[in-house]
């Protein structure tokens, strides 16, 4: 019998492929093979772990050593030092960024720590394409348990005990939308899993299908027995070919075990699963928009009511989950609603996963209970701000959002302690901002996004998009008008009012929560032609400071000789000559070149 002594778990998620584990896979395999290693060490694909910044990521078993940004030259290394011999390669392991202490175990890292990891439990642990690792792991116990011993009245019971909310943005309870679609009159019904993930900076959906396809797959059927479907889509953005490829394999899988298609335990329940591939479209993230793309046509949204519970994928009771919420499912019915209610909050039950992205050390997935604080996620898990830079301001909620200052770090990361201070939790897209950043210039950004993914259905996203968009353009260039602002937020409140859907009604949120909270920074636009984080090209030139030694070094590197001065003097800048290019503020060795 093979005997396995170790195994390595090397991370397959799209951000270390990218990084390239896959090149590291091959030459583990190979090195293995060439130390006749292979029969005792066993190498696993995994989904991801989460901590992207560091990726290539392999962890060795049993000892649980976390080795990171491996690249193939150091497996040789790693082979004969840690799997032949029993060393650890202390220079593969991973540094917090304060400290720079070395963290050999996976379980001592701050990244870590912190997190509870429920939705992520299998993520980076299982082999997302061999359904016995998710089953050995607990998998389709919760399905089995529904299915034989709960009756769906049951099941909707408790999910509504549970408390869990919607994760895809705006936390409707899951357990009262599932009773909606059961009570709802027709022969049909459907169950429709949202995956069309579109912020910037947001990838948690696509992780979780890469790294556990199975429980979203759970989830899905537990919604069908519950609500009385018999036929449930996927809707996955085609950008996201991993996902979609391990989907199709676990769906695969679990219909040769008999765990989806007909008669699933001989309970007389059938499921069977379609995958729907969509173009990309934001807007398609909207309920409606999504269903009208699944039936072939444009995805553009419809008026509600009625809501899709009562007529929706083909005018039948159709319910809609993110991946997120659908992946909570399985442990909420295998453990109960008591123990999942008892974490997070007292309206905010369970755990939310983010994906923190921008300016802050340690980019990645991060699992958190419901109520943890903005200044745990960002500086305890995220290792806060590189380069000794100041924290700003984070954007939660991607484009449908708000940007949220220093002062509210403290604020508790729920659903109505978001929505009371001018944001909202969306799907979890964390963008971090540090001092050099412009806030109108994030609300350009993304309210440049949002217009261009408007469907043109309504005339408030459409036109009123488009001229606020106008209006910052403005601003940035140096071209505000004193009026601009109290038009901005006019229009805004105008079109949350009266647009369509979500995403025209959520648009204006980076604007309104940039005016709210960085309010003197449109004003140093407008009045004073000056962007204070110095980032707006038209409105920020350099200064040559008292600082200046006379060097010669940033005359040396001007392109259009703006730069004049004696050795050993003060250098003056002529600011009508100057490009903005940046090159002498980069030369300059005594920092005394400021943006302003």
């Amino acid at each position: 019998m093979q005997h396995i002594r170790a195994h390595v778990l090397i991370c397959a998620g799209t951000g270390c492929v990218s990084s390239g584990s896959k090149k590291v896979e091959t030459a583990l395999r190979d090195e293995l093979v060439k130390k006749g290693l292979d029969q005792e060490i066993k190498v696993v694909e995994t989904g991801c772990h989460g901590f992207c910044e560091m990726g290539p990521i392999l962890i060795v078993y049993p000892e649980g050593v976390f080795y990171c940004r491996v690249q193939p030259e150091d497996v040789p290394e790693l082979v004969d030092s840690h799997l032949y011999k029993g060393r650890i390669v202390e220079r593969l392991l991973y540094r917090e960024p304060v400290s720079h202490e070395k963290i050999p175990n996976y379980n001592d890292i701050a990244f870590y720590k912190k997190q509870h990891r429920m939705v992520l439990a299998n993520c980076g642990h299982i082999n997302p394409e061999e359904i016995g690792e998710y089953i050995a792991a607990g998998g389709y116990e919760a399905l089995a348990k529904a299915l034989t011993v709960m009756k769906p009245v049951e099941v909707v019971a408790e999910m509504k005990k549970s408390g869990l909310r919607g994760r895809g943005g705006g936390g409707f309870p899951t357990g009262t939308k599932w009773e909606f679609t059961r009570n709802a009159a027709g022969d049909k019904k459907y169950v429709v899993c949202n995956a069309d993930e579109g912020d910037p900076g947001a990838f948690m959906d696509r992780s979780v299908l890469e790294g556990d396809p199975h429980r979203v797959i759970e989830g899905m059927a537990i919604c069908g027995y519950t609500i009385g479907a018999d036929e449930g889509y996927i809707y996955v953005r085609a950008e996201y070919p991993l996902a979609i490829k391990r989907l199709r394999i676990a769906m695969k899988q679990a219909e040769e075990m008999g765990l989806i298609g007909d008669n699933i335990f001989n309970s007389g329940f059938n499921f069977h699963l379609k995958i729907k591939e969509g173009a990309g479209a934001f807007v398609c993230g909207e309920e409606t928009a999504l269903l009208h793309s699944i039936e072939g046509k444009r995805g553009m949204p419809r008026p509600r009511p009625p809501f899709p519970a009562i007529a929706g994928l083909w005018g039948k009771p159709t319910n809609i989950n993110n991946v997120e919420t659908f992946a909570n499912v399985p442990q909420i019915i295998t453990k109960g609603a008591d123990w999942y209610a008892s974490i997070g909050t007292e309206r905010s039950k369970g755990t939310k996963v983010f994906a923190l992205t921008g300016k802050i050390n340690n980019t990645g997935l991060a699992e958190v209970p419901m109520g943890i604080t903005m200044r745990e996620i960002i500086y305890e898990i995220g290792g806060g701000i590189p380069n000794g830079k100041k924290y700003k301001a984070v954007q939660i909620g991607g484009p449908s959002g708000g940007c949220l200052p220093e002062q509210l770090l403290d604020l508790p990361v729920d659903y109505d302690s978001l929505i009371q201070a001018g944001a909202m939790m969306g799907s979890g897209g964390l963008v971090v901002m540090d001092e050099t950043t412009c806030m109108v210039d994030i609300a350009k950004f993304f309210l440049n996004f949002t217009q261009s993914e408007s469907c043109g259905k309504c005339t408030p996203c459409r036109e009123g998009t488009k001229r606020m968009l106008e209006i910052l353009n403005r601003i940035t260039e140096g071209k505000g008008q004193e009026n601009d602002i109290d038009l901005l937020e006019e229009m805004a409140k105008n079109i949350k009012a009266t647009a369509l859907c979500g995403l025209g009604q959520t648009a204006p949120n980076p604007v309104l929560s940039t005016l709210r909270y960085f309010r003197a920074e449109y004003e140093a636009h407008i009045k004073e032609k000056r962007c204070p984080a110095g980032a707006c090209k038209s409105l920020s030139g350099y200064q040559i400071t008292e600082l200046c030694k006379g060097c010669g070094l940033c005359k040396k590197v001007c392109p259009v000789d703006a730069i004049s001065g004696e050795v050993k003097a003060i250098h003056s800048m002529d600011q009508a000559k100057c490009i903005k290019c940046g090159a002498c503020f980069a030369k300059c060795p005594f920092k005394a070149i400021v943006k302003g």
